[in-house]
């Protein structure tokens, strides 16, 4: 047994036959309260009726009854409002209190919790991938569309902290944010060392000069170096060594880069110089995204985004390599606003109260295709909908927050099926 299928139980008040106290009161739940995922009892706000009493307050849940003395609650002021302990079994009594209690195991299906510890001990790759194509359309929506929510605000979370380290400059959050997922999962904590060693007023101060931000961009990524042979790159050095005294920069080291299992059109040195020929056509990063209306658009602006000419037969410093031009292109293009543009347009609209912005974001979502990994050709051979961004970005939440932790009982879907539609409609 386990509290948190102990807190389903109770949430969703699946008992089996009317529940008495251990003093043989009937207890109705009138509301089982609000669930506390954080510190205090379990429940609050519950209302109750033990006999002919109401009761109204929180609700503290264990297995044993003894864990409440053992956990030190009986010591702690935020549990003196407690009107009901509610317990798997009542192994002892609370010491100094005459809180009612209820034991709960005579009063549960046996079956729901079978049900459960199935998913639990489950070896799949997710505990229900074998009952998907059987759920409710309007059940499975509801919950994807909290998926991408929760998504969204994981994202949003960085962007604040972006923000909070930058005196709230939003032009600095976008740079850091859009630096962030050109790393592409690689090399993401890389380029956002990059992007905070050099201050985006820096790189503002030059956008009328392609050459110089480059040189500020590969000198910042720890690349250029006095040993280089090409005379291209022998030049960026040089241009580097006067930007870095000018504004006393500390590159991040080299070693810090991840070449290894990269295709070379997605080397390091390739997005650099992306990246820098995109900051020198984007003078206002953040402000240009609210006058693009359409997902084409707003691609557009990435996709024909070309790495210096150096590159075209270069895909590492003084090796030359057969000539290919080296565009962003549609699917990192794609990349990039799914993972940078729109979750930042998201919480630019909510910070400022913009509704419309915030609309207009999740039916962008739901506009472009999604991107193609390895779990989302595991969701697709599941049985799910992988065809747009929204079901993408929810199925990569949901998996890695609720199907890896096993956190069924949280999940929609897995409340679905293991409780029927009554409960499972029920989740919050």
């Amino acid at each position: 047994m386990t509290e948190a299928f102990l807190h389903y139980i109770w949430k969703f008040r699946l008992f089996c036959k009317p529940l008495f106290t251990t003093e043989g009161e009937p207890l109705t739940i009138l509301s089982p309260g609000i669930h506390n995922h954080h510190s205090g009892p379990d429940f609050s706000d519950a209302r109750l009726r033990i006999g002919d009493t109401l009761w109204a307050g929180n609700v503290e849940i264990h297995i044993l009854s003894s864990d409440f003395n053992r956990h030190g609650h009986h010591n702690d002021a935020s549990y003196d409002s407690i009107v009901l302990h509610a317990v798997y079994t009542d192994d002892a009594p609370l010491r100094g209190t005459r809180i009612p209690v209820v034991q709960l195991s005579g009063f549960m299906d046996p079956g729901l919790f079978n049900g459960y510890k199935r998913f639990v001990d489950s070896q799949l790759w997710v505990p229900c991938i074998n009952s998907l194509r059987d759920l409710p359309a309007h059940l499975l929506h509801l919950w994807l569309e909290r998926m991408l929510i929760e998504r969204l605000e994981q994202k949003a979370e960085n962007i604040r902290g972006f923000l909070a380290a930058g005196n709230n400059d939003w032009e600095e959050a976008f740079y850091l944010t859009l630096a962030r997922s050109f790393g592409f999962g690689v090399n993401a904590l890389p380029f956002e060392m990059l992007a905070r060693s050099l201050p985006y007023r820096i790189v503002a101060r030059h956008l009328d000069n392609p050459f110089r931000v480059e040189a500020l961009v590969f000198g910042q990524a720890g690349m250029l170096t006095h040993d280089l042979c090409d005379p291209w790159a022998q030049e960026l050095f040089s241009e580097y060594a006067f930007l870095r005294k000018k504004y006393h920069l500390v590159p991040v080291p080299v070693h810090t880069w991840r070449f290894l299992r990269l295709r070379p059109v997605n080397f390091p040195t390739i997005r650099l110089s992306q990246f820098a020929a995109l900051l020198t056509r984007s003078p206002r990063l953040a402000g240009n995204l609210t006058v693009h209306q359409s997902p084409g658009e707003i691609i557009a602006h990435f996709e024909d985004v070309r790495a210096s000419a150096y590159w075209d037969t270069r895909y590492t410093f003084d090796k030359p390599a057969p000539f290919r031009e080296k565009y962003l292109g549609t699917d990192a293009a794609r990349l990039l606003m799914i993972n940078a543009v729109l979750p930042f347009m998201f919480e630019y609209g909510r910070a400022f109260g913009n509704d419309e912005l915030c609309s207009r974001t999740l039916d962008l979502y739901n506009s472009i295709p999604g991107e193609r990994n390895a779990c989302i050709s595991n969701w697709e051979v599941g049985g799910m909908r992988v065809d747009t961004a929204f079901y993408t970005q929810a199925l990569l939440l949901m998996k890695t927050e609720y199907c890896d932790r096993k956190r069924c009982l949280d999940c929609r879907i897995g409340n679905y099926l293991l409780s029927g539609e009554t409960a499972g409609t029920g989740l919050e």
